[in-house]
């Protein structure tokens, strides 16, 4: 096997532990909690059904490798819970090394082109980035409000906290931030985010 494919493969290999990484929010169903694989899987294929209600157009593919990659870094950096601000202090660092180290195994060329993916995703500026993370903040909400909100109820967020992480996602649709904010108002009326 020559180098360049060598390096692909074992990039490959090493993004396979990212089955492993856990997350807060459990899957539909009151299932056990789902790991950051299926969240990216998710994302991206939502990001696909519901591109007609991005503010702008898109890229789509553009968006939906954005959500493929978007967390593989957690893969050394580990799942940071949306509202665990202890952790969130340390979170770019954590991730800024992970993204060089899992990245690297690439050959250059698709390690620079993945890196700055992950830029672009991170620093929320063009109209991919804005979709891909509205889809982002959409995924884990409309997962919360299928189980009765028990993962906000068990932890006592507020509807301060719902709404610091998903007003955003009006930068990238103006309509799913209206579903956002539905979902958000009947969760705090059945008491399952505090007001």
């Amino acid at each position: 096997m020559d180098k360049r494919l060598q390096q692909q493969m074992d990039f490959a290999l090493e993004i396979d532990k990212e089955k492993n990484i856990l997350r807060q929010t459990h899957l539909s169903g009151h299932g056990r909690n789902e790991n950051d694989a299926e969240h990216a899987w998710h994302m991206a294929i939502m990001a696909y059904l519901l591109r007609e209600y991005s503010n702008e157009p898109v890229d789509i593919g553009k968006v939906m490798l954005m959500c493929l990659i978007h967390d593989i870094v957690e893969i050394d950096a580990g799942d940071t819970y949306a509202y665990d601000t202890e952790n969130l202090k340390t979170q770019k660092a954590r991730e800024d090394a992970a993204k060089e180290r899992i990245f690297s195994l690439l050959p250059e060329d698709q390690k620079a082109e993945l890196i700055a993916l992950f830029d672009e995703f991170e620093a929320y500026e063009t109209a991919e980035a804005k979709f891909a993370r509205a889809m982002d903040n959409l995924q884990p909400l409309m997962l919360n409000d299928s189980n009765g909100g028990e993962d906000w109820k068990k932890r006592g967020i507020t509807s301060t906290q719902v709404h610091g992480r998903q007003d955003k996602t009006k930068l990238g649709s103006e309509k799913l931030f209206e579903l956002v904010n539905s979902i958000i108002e009947d969760n705090v009326k059945k008491g399952n985010i505090k007001e």
